[in-house]
């Protein structure tokens, strides 16, 4: 997520800097948002001129303070760990100028409880990109009970400048799409568990039968069975049993089995 965040952002013509604690993670991203970009241009959805200078734009960060020194947004994309994402934001907030906006790429998590870690939470929202991001044209703006208006309004100018359809949504367990798409999402699992049709066959249903563009177990294996899973237990823990993970989800999970990044969940993926 964090290196489509920084290629649509570098396409906007914003400078980037893409930092991770782990130095491989970082150069994974920008080998990944480098292959984004060639096939952008293969597909004439972008020029070779245009892809290079936005590449140009993105640099890897070499540490923390030095990559939030000086900007004017700051998005994090950790995995869906509470304290983690906290102890991140604090840090970037300590670092990152006062008229920054920070925000959280979180999926699930209060917005509330992650504002609770920084000393001014009115510069704090939620900016839920979804996956792929260079592709999926929805950013979710998650506003805190201490958000700005004024930064919220930052939000919405960032969204057309990404051509992203920016909607706005108060914080919620699940906001808006993680709640729905979830709840389909679970739906379908349990229909294979229950051996009612084929991943592949439920996914066709939904893309021929409803019109969307992705099957909703397909969306799974690209989000990660694991992420998939840590959001379904936040939400059965504050919206109640409804939410509850299927045990085939636990189950392929603890097999290792995470979706397209392991090479396997409800597809086979090459690696």
């Amino acid at each position: 997520m964090g290196a489509g965040i920084a290629q649509v952002l570098a396409q906007a013509d914003c400078q980037v800097v893409l930092f991770d604690v782990q130095e491989r993670a970082t150069a994974a991203g920008l080998e990944r948002i480098g292959a984004m970009l060639a096939k952008a241009v293969a597909k004439g959805k972008a020029s070779t001129e245009d892809a290079d200078a936005a590449r140009a734009r993105i640099c890897p960060g070499q540490d923390l303070a030095t990559a939030c020194d000086g900007v004017d947004l700051v998005v994090e994309a950790v995995p869906e760990i509470l304290e983690l994402k906290c102890s991140l934001l604090a840090q970037a907030e300590a670092a990152a100028p006062a008229h920054a906006l920070l925000a959280s790429n979180t999926s699930s998590l209060s917005i509330d409880a992650l504002a609770a870690s920084l000393n001014d939470p009115s510069r704090f929202l939620g900016l839920h990109f979804f996956n792929p991001v260079p592709v999926m044209k929805l950013l979710e703006i998650v506003v805190g009970a201490a958000t700005a208006e004024e930064r919220v309004q930052v939000a919405r100018q960032l969204a057309q400048r990404l051509h992203k359809d920016g909607i706005v949504v108060r914080d919620t367990p699940g906001f808006a799409s993680s709640r729905l798409g979830l709840a389909i999402g679970l739906e379908a699992m349990r229909m294979v568990e229950q051996g009612v049709a084929s991943p592949e066959d439920i996914d066709t249903a939904m893309i021929r039968g409803y019109g969307f563009p992705m099957g909703p177990l397909k969306l799974t294996d690209l989000v990660g069975l694991d992420v998939r899973l840590g959001i379904a237990e936040y939400l059965a823990s504050t919206l109640g049993p409804r939410f509850e993970p299927p045990s085939l989800l636990r189950e392929m999970v603890a097999q290792g089995k995470l979706g397209k990044k392991s090479g396997e969940g409800f597809y086979h993926w090459e690696t």
